[in-house]
């Protein structure tokens, strides 16, 4: 078996990276994409690899000449790369396609080794490697038949979005059995090359072969192995994350703060949202409107407040719609004067936002081996009431309280009774209380919302917040409300923000709520016996604390050891840091490390509540690298 690589391409889209140097020098963590494809083809044991070059070929071939790979390496040269396609560079290889069993790549992947041995491995001679098509995905996709025979080769033309379910897309990595060259592939490349010319893509012949009578080539599905194809500067800080190492990896995921839909088969637990909401009715009807909305510019802020308004049964004068709850405390944070005093561990947004200065923070209460060393308000299991909170900022000179309920990432709950005497409190000291409630709609108790005319109205202090996108589980939307009483800050907040800050999807969204009512209150049941669920079977993990939630996320403590050398015995402190990389190298699935949150002392999680389903895979996952291996088997 040999491998052909097609490298003559430019990488326009690659801008300055590709300057001076073809696309597969381009660097993904330090290495090259041609050093990588090199270094997997090498440990194969090719006959030969054949690179066709172009752009700056001599330069490529200088460096590859560079590298240790023990594979014979052939050069093909394609003088009129700038004005060809790859079609042209695999025809003017083509006598190598007839002398053996070939690996076809184009040069611009990233891929585990895994991916080849898909190909090797599968003892049908000549296979096409496809994916499951998603959303980010790009370029060729195919359908398949039975046995996986591919039944068509389908370009961007004839793309139709509402057949994805049945579409696969090609890794671009074929396995061409010799004889399937022979008498297909290499006649069949010919005479298109005649015909059409040379500006055309390779897969053009593979579409014409799909249609015979007779199928020859088949697909070999990838299950979760990773690739990526680069094109353009995204697709290279995504792959940059994908194939990081270690705690690297984690970094940079972290650091894109959402668009997780682009890593294949990846299981978010990290970001927080509502898993059974919106419903298909809610979804179907914005489908509908979708080219309407796309293509027409959203109204104001006042017609915005006014839809935000009807929904919680407030003036429109008390409400301010932003883009995404971060908006509005943003915009808050700039505004209100004086000190802000806030509780550890917590959403730290409001503190970000805030010179360090200008910020009181509550520290926790520890509890040593030799007593307190900490004064603070909370015990060992993070929980805290109103009542403590007010003794300790008796004596402090705050001019904003913010109250995360539940809180984040602890998920403390304060009945609203209690929330009510906090309030009084601010009130009497001139203290603008901010209740957040992102997260209060998942608490047992219903009535606890404070987006009421009621407690508005008897508390002019009173600030509330809330972000749409959490509980309703529209976080792409990007929709915040905050209500209060004094209509003379929500209006200075109105001017802060841009006329149009927020999109006509996210108007829509606020017209046509109101009629999902009823499935919102079931989406809402639903997560509470989820997370009942998790956190039982969390608390059958030995070595894992799980603390009491009224929000759709838990908090945990590790405490015991983690999987080691089991063979050796070898047993060692479970730390966050090391399941958050076991859980997304090995397992594909995203949690929050606690490790570097203020106001914690060990090692804690935050796991958000999925569907069933998924909420035991992770489950399932954490015994494994948690528990010994007669138990996790039990």
């Amino acid at each position: 078996m040999q491998a052909v690589i097609l490298a003559a391409g430019m990488g326009k889209r690659l801008k300055e990276l590709t300057r001076n140097a073809t696309k597969c020098m381009v660097e993904v963590n330090g290495v090259t994409l041609i050093e990588r494809a090199l270094s997997a083809l090498d440990h194969l044991q090719l006959r030969r690899v054949v690179i066709v070059a172009g752009y700056e070929g001599e330069r490529l071939k200088r460096y590859v000449d560079s590298l240790r790979i023990h594979t014979p390496i052939v050069y093909v040269d394609n003088p009129i790369y700038d004005k060809t396609n790859n079609i042209y560079s695999l025809y003017l290889a083509r006598e190598y396609l007839l002398r053996d069993d070939t690996l076809l790549l184009e040069s611009d992947l990233i891929f585990e080794e895994a991916v080849l041995k898909r190909l090797v491995n599968d003892p049908y001679p000549s296979l096409a490697l496809v994916a499951r098509y998603e959303s980010w995905m790009d370029g060729t996709v195919v359908t398949l038949g039975e046995e996986d025979v591919i039944t068509g080769f389908i370009g961007k033309k004839d793309f139709d979005y509402t057949k994805t379910s049945s579409y696969y897309k090609t890794v671009n990595i074929y396995k061409f059995g010799q004889e399937f060259s022979r008498s297909h592939y290499v006649p069949f490349l010919e005479a298109y090359c005649r015909a059409l010319g040379h500006n055309e893509y390779y897969e053009q012949v593979l579409k014409v072969i799909a249609y015979l009578d007779k199928p020859v080539m088949k697909a070999a599905r990838l299950d979760g192995e990773l690739w990526y194809e680069i094109d353009d500067e995204q697709d290279l800080d995504i792959a940059e994350s994908l194939f990081a190492q270690g705690a690297g990896r984690i970094r940079r995921m972290q650091k894109r703060y959402g668009g997780y839909w682009r890593y294949p088969g990846l299981l978010d637990f990290c970001y927080l949202v509502n898993p059974f909401y919106p419903g298909p009715r809610l979804i179907a009807e914005m489908q509908h409107s979708f080219t309407e909305l796309l293509t027409a510019y959203p109204s104001g802020m006042d017609v915005n407040s006014l839809l935000a308004a009807k929904y919680f049964g407030l003036r429109r004068e008390e409400v301010v719609v932003g883009n995404g709850a971060a908006e509005l405390i943003k915009a808050l944070m700039e505004r209100l004067p004086g000190k802000l005093g806030v509780i550890c561990p917590t959403f730290e947004e409001y503190p970000n936002r805030k010179a360090e200065e200008t910020v009181v923070f509550v520290p926790p209460f520890f509890t040593g081996e030799d007593g307190p060393v900490a004064k603070g308000l909370t015990k060992s299991d993070y929980a805290y009431t109103a009542r403590e909170i007010m003794d300790y900022f008796e004596d402090k000179e705050i001019g904003i309280l913010a109250l995360i309920n539940p809180d984040n990432p602890s998920a403390n709950y304060i009945p609203r009774e209690d929330v009510l005497k906090l309030a009084a409190w601010a009130e009497e000291r001139k203290i603008r209380l901010i209740v957040d409630e992102s997260f209060a709609d998942f608490a047992g108790d219903r009535d606890g919302s404070f987006l009421c005319r009621e407690a508005l109205d008897g508390y002019p202090q009173l600030l509330v917040v809330k972000s749409i996108s959490k509980s309703f589980g529209v976080p792409g939307l990007r929709l915040g409300v905050a209500a209060c009483a004094d209509t003379e800050l929500i209006a200075s907040l109105k001017k802060d923000v841009a006329i149009w800050n927020i999109n006509s999807f996210g108007e829509f969204y606020m017209q046509i709520c109101e009629k999902y009512r009823g499935d919102y209150e079931d989406a809402l049941r639903r997560i509470c016996q989820a997370r009942s669920d998790m956190a039982a079977g969390l608390s059958e993990i030995p070595g894992v604390e799980c603390f009491p939630s009224e929000a759709n996320y838990l908090m945990c403590r590790l405490t015991g050891s983690r999987r080691g050398q089991e063979e050796t015995g070898e047993t060692r402190q479970a730390t966050a840091a090391w399941l958050t990389e076991k859980l997304l190298t090995e397992y594909n699935i995203l949690i929050k490390d606690l490790s570097g949150k203020r106001g914690l002392d060990k090692e804690y999680i935050r796991l958000a509540v999925r569907h069933p389903k998924e909420n035991e895979r992770l489950l399932k996952a954490m015994r494994e690298l948690l528990m010994e291996k007669g138990n996790r088997e039990k």
